[in-house]
C-alpha cells in the first residue's frame, strides 16, 4: 500500500522503512483496515499512521469510521491531521464533534513532485547546514514555523523539542540554506525521506530578501540535490491560496500529482 502511491505516501514509508513496524520505533502506530472479514487474509484495504501525526493514507467511508472509533478510544495526541484531502476531511467529519473545533482546516493543499532536472538554475549558494551552524540556523526555522504554522514552536518546552528535531534533520544532512553575512537568508529541509521520495518542507525566505528569486532558486538547489544527488523524485505540498509559492514550484518544474489537507490543533 504504500509503495502504491510513493508520492503521497512518502512520509509514513520514510518511517517505516528506518524502524519498522514496532510502534516504539516507529513513533506511532500503523492502523490497517481489512473490512471483508477472513475472506482475503493477510490483505488490508485500508492504512493510518496515528503519531504525531494523524496520517490516513487509504480507507473509504467505512475504514475512516474504524480509524476514528479507534482514535477516540485514547486522547488525542496528536497536534494535526495531514494527508490525502479525501481522506484527511473525512476522518475529520468522524472526529470533529468530538475533537473540535480544530485551530485551522487547510482543505486546499497542492501535492507536487519533480523527478527530472528543475527548469530554473540552483542556487550554487545553497548548501548543506553544519551541525556547528545550529544556532544560526534555528532562528530562521523558527519563525518560518512561526508563519507558516501560527504558533510558537518555543512554547512549552522552552524549545528543546524543536531544537532537538532541527538539530536531527542537520546532522542527518537534510537542512539546507543560503547563509549572507552570517544570516540565513533562505532555508528548506527534507522533512521526509524514502527509498523513492524526497519531502522538501521548511521552504523559507527571510523577509527582506524576498522577491528577488531566492526561493526559486533554493528550493531547485533542495529539489536537485534529491533528483541527481540522491536518486529519488522531490516532493513538497503547498496551500492552495499561496498563489506566490505555487508560481515559484510551477516554474521550477513541479507538477501537481495530488491533494493534500491539513487539519491543525
Amino acid at each position: 500500500m504504500l509503495t502504491a502511491d510513493p508520492v503521497a505516501s512518502c512520509m509514513v514509508a520514510a518511517r517505516v522503512e528506518s524502524a519498522g513496524l514496532d510502534p516504539w520505533r516507529l513513533g506511532g502506530e500503523l492502523w490497517g483496515c481489512d473490512l471483508r472479514g477472513l475472506r482475503t487474509v493477510g490483505r488490508i484495504d485500508a492504512l493510518c499512521f496515528a503519531g504525531p501525526n494523524l496520517v490516513p493514507l487509504r480507507g473509504k467511508r467505512s475504514a475512516l469510521r474504524a480509524f476514528a472509533d479507534r482514535a477516540l478510544r485514547r486522547r488525542r495526541m496528536c497536534s494535526s491531521m495531514v494527508g490525502p484531502a479525501e481522506q484527511v476531511l473525512g476522518l475529520w467529519a468522524e472526529l470533529e464533534n468530538d475533537w473540535g473545533p480544530a485551530r485551522e482546516v487547510r482543505d486546499d493543499q497542492p501535492l507536487m513532485s519533480i523527478s527530472t532536472t528543475p527548469l530554473v538554475t540552483p542556487d550554487p549558494q545553497v548548501r548543506q547546514v553544519r551541525p556547528d551552524e545550529l544556532d544560526r540556523y534555528l532562528p530562521a526555522a523558527i519563525r518560518m514555523f512561526i508563519e507558516e504554522v501560527g504558533i510558537d514552536p518555543c512554547v512549552g518546552d522552552g524549545g528543546a523539542g524543536y531544537r532537538a528535531r532541527v538539530a536531527e534533520l542537520i546532522s542527518g544532512g537534510r537542512a539546507f540554506a543560503r547563509f549572507e553575512g552570517g544570516e540565513v537568508v533562505f532555508k528548506a529541509e527534507i522533512g521526509a525521506l524514502s527509498s523513492q521520495v524526497g519531502q522538501i518542507q521548511g521552504v523559507w525566505v527571510s523577509p527582506d530578501h524576498r522577491g528577488h528569486g531566492y526561493g526559486a532558486g533554493g528550493t531547485a538547489a533542495v529539489a536537485q540535490r534529491l533528483v541527481a544527488g540522491m536518486g529519488r523524485t522531490a516532493s513538497l505540498y503547498v496551500n492552495g491560496y499561496n498563489a506566490p509559492a505555487r508560481a515559484v514550484y510551477d516554474r521550477i518544474g513541479f507538477t501537481q500529482v495530488g491533494q493534500y489537507a491539513t487539519v491543525l490543533f
